[in-house]
């Protein structure tokens, strides 16, 4: 096991994760990396983007081409407010020019002229290692190229390069290992990490944690108690950040960005519930967890600042069941903060150890496999945290992820106007309200089940290679041509 939750769960800004906080990094990589050298910046006059496949077909509403803008200015996805990027593209729509690498230099990066419009599509065109692949160029003013990579946005904001594959002789999913590093309880299969807790007698989240500390040691040093109260705390952050993302889309009214005029429902629904439930009753959990997954989606789509869990396009489905997790589970309804603190922690902890084995085995992203690989991950995340806060043992977490993504096997990845709105926004609070149903299914049970969690994974994976690419977040098919735009 050489993926963290950190790795996972990440700090981005929407629509998504692969289409937006993706390309981000890989265009801020290209100048860190490729234009490091102030002899080289200096020299460069164009440079040139050329997006295939998804990116290409569904960027512009994806906001693909400004997230590739704001990346070569070396802003991160992580840190940048949606304040900061409406400022940097109203004054790059202004000048018709970015300045690259302004981020990293304080003489104020180097200047060039490009705009949207120069960028090259080629959505036909689908590269061998993945669909959503990108080409960075830097030319002089002699023509002469100063500067080449490739790089592949591979779901939920992870990006390799062809450099990456190219240097460990791997496919991009073996590329993100990492061989130095050593973990106490390694797995890329359920069947490994069942192994470990009956082995251990430790639950998935402890299991979870015992790697994490081992992977903060390798590249942090520090005794294990230094290692586990950072890991604590960098969790909760990422939960801070999904409150703050679901308390800000209830202050904001109108309509989502986008030609589908889209209305915004979370504050009305918000109004409305606090009318009918004041008193948060357990007849109302349905309801509350479909408002958290909604506005949290709302936010994305809007530009919002989210955590990709394990994508941009799911990320309302994990906070949505956590929020059930700290608010209906034991003794929620009296705890205090700390103990809803704890339980957050472990409620992530554990969905993250699940998403290792989507990101091991097969795809978290919808332009490689559809959208059963960002919502039907997501719900089988989410489905596996619940379970073990709720009591659960490691055999009925496993059988609570498995019943999850059974049923979102399948599900195809076909936005209306390529904008991250219709179906998807409904699509999370459906999901989250399965992945609630899931582990109380599981709960009921005593672990034992038929079909493994595994041989629903590789399946998924399995149904995502024969899937139809004009179902794999093209806007090609489905609901994305059935449906007027306007």
């Amino acid at each position: 096991m050489t993926i963290s939750i950190f790795d996972l769960l990440k700090v981005g800004i929407g629509p998504s994760s692969s289409h937006t906080v993706g390309p981000m990094r890989a265009a801020r990589r290209f100048v860190m990396e490729e234009l490091a050298d102030d002899e080289v910046l200096a020299r460069v006059e164009s440079l040139q983007v050329d997006l295939y496949g998804s990116l290409a077909a569904t960027g512009r509403g994806h906001g693909t081409f400004t997230a590739v803008l704001l990346g070569l200015e070396g802003w991160d996805p992580e840190t940048i407010l949606p304040a900061q990027v409406d400022d940097r593209l109203a004054a790059m729509e202004s000048s018709g020019t970015i300045k690259l690498a302004v981020q990293q230099h304080e003489g104020g990066g180097r200047e060039i002229p490009l705009r949207v419009e120069d960028f090259i599509q080629r959505p036909l065109t689908v590269m061998d290692r993945h669909t959503n692949a990108m080409t960075l160029s830097a030319r002089d003013a002699a023509g002469d190229q100063l500067a080449k990579e490739i790089y592949y946005s591979i779901g939920g904001g992870f990006v390799l390069s062809e450099s990456d594959a190219v240097a460990s002789d791997a496919s991009l999913g073996e590329a993100l290992a990492d061989p130095d590093t050593q973990v106490p309880y390694p797995f890329t299969t359920s069947a490994a990490l069942m192994e470990h807790c009956v082995r251990s007698g430790l639950p998935v989240s402890r299991v979870m944690m015992a790697n994490e500390r081992a992977l903060y040691r390798t590249r942090h040093g520090g005794t294990e108690e230094q290692a586990e109260a950072d890991i604590t705390a960098r969790v909760l952050h990422l939960w801070k950040v999904m409150e703050e993302c679901k308390n800000s889309a209830l202050e904001r009214e109108g309509h989502l960005p986008g030609g589908l005029k889209v209305r915004r429902r979370a504050p009305d629904w918000h109004a409305r519930m606090w009318k009918d439930d004041p008193g948060r009753t357990h007849a109302y959990w349905q309801e509350w967890v479909n408002l958290v997954a909604l506005a949290v989606n709302e936010e994305n789509a809007s530009g919002g600042r989210v955590v990709t869990a394990p994508t941009n396009g799911a990320a309302g489905i994990i906070p949505a069941v956590g929020f059930y997790a700290t608010h209906y589970g034991p003794g929620a309804s009296y705890a205090g903060e700390e103990d809803r603190e704890d339980i957050a922690v472990r409620f992530l902890l554990t969905a993250a150890a699940v998403g290792v084995l989507y990101k091991e085995q097969a795809s978290i992203s919808g332009a490689e496999v559809g959208c059963q690989g960002e919502v039907g991950s997501a719900s089988s995340m989410a489905a596996a945290g619940l379970c073990e806060v709720l009591g659960g043992s490691p055999m009925q977490v496993e059988n609570a992820a498995e019943i999850a993504m059974e049923h979102n096997l399948g599900l195809t990845c076909d936005p209306i106007a390529g904008l991250v709105q219709v179906p998807c926004i409904e699509r999370n609070a459906m999901a989250a309200t399965k992945a609630v149903n899931a582990a109380r299914m599981a709960l009921m049970g005593d672990g034992d089940h038929r079909v493994s969690l595994d041989e629903v994974i590789v399946t998924m994976r399995e149904t995502g290679k024969d899937m139809s690419s004009k179902y794999k977040e093209t806007a090609l098919g489905g609901l994305a041509v059935n449906v007027v735009e306007c």
